[in-house]
């Protein structure tokens, strides 16, 4: 059978929790043929306790295992703040089993036998999301860093300008000259890398919608 080869970067991850030996064998050498580099534990406990790179990843898992099963592990997922894609396999699968775990985000809800292609296509599909979600987390951990570089005065400034304040209403409301107001004004600009009042209230909707503001 042919397979096409997922793309993606050589330090993407792909991490596969299942209790059967043979299918985390299997899984392995289905990855390894397409590029994909992988970890398999025996039980979510195992995935749990690991140190895991800091890479995109996609988690294929299990449905039924001893002990912590693979829906209620979806769940401790996002109480444990793991946001790594899933993608469920399982032999034993139901349409109430299947919606509840698309419910919970998963992106797949393979029943075996399934076809490897699709299984390919949807850990594609879960690393291309991861990537984008990492990408957002950095460019927000960046400009949380800009606002902290911000003095108090600044963070005052910022915070009465994008509110819609004119340079004169914000010194008057500061106990400040204007001129004071415009110097740390541009300053603030500067170090927010905003290249217009637009972009500075985004910004500060985005900072308040992640709470660091």
């Amino acid at each position: 059978m042919n397979k096409t080869e997922v793309q993606s970067p050589a330090e993407a991850m792909i991490y596969i929790v299942d209790d059967d030996s043979s299918v985390r064998a299997s899984l392995q050498d289905l990855l390894a043929s397409v590029g994909l580099a992988s970890m398999a534990f025996g039980s979510a406990r195992e995935f749990m306790d690991a140190t895991r790179p800091d890479a995109p990843a996609c988690l294929i898992l299990d449905v039924r295992m001893p002990g912590l099963s693979g829906l209620d592990f979806q769940q401790q997922m996002t109480h444990l703040d793991i946001q790594i894609p899933v993608v469920f396999i399982t032999a034993h699968g139901d349409i109430p089993m299947s919606v509840k775990a698309m419910k919970a985000g998963a992106l797949e809800f393979l029943t075996k036998p399934f076809r490897e292609q699709d299984l390919l296509d949807a850990i594609g599909q879960g690393l291309d999301h991861d990537r984008e979600r990492r990408k957002a987390a950095a460019l927000m951990n960046e400009l949380k860093c800009r606002h902290d570089a911000l003095t108090d005065g600044e963070r005052e400034v910022m915070a009465l300008v994008v509110s819609g304040l004119l340079n004169k209403q914000v010194a008057a409301q500061l106990g400040l000259s204007e001129v004071t107001v415009k110097v740390r004004r541009g300053s603030l600009m500067r170090k927010m890398n905003a290249d217009s009042l637009a972009t500075l209230v985004k910004m500060s909707e985005k900072l308040k919608d992640a709470g660091g503001s």
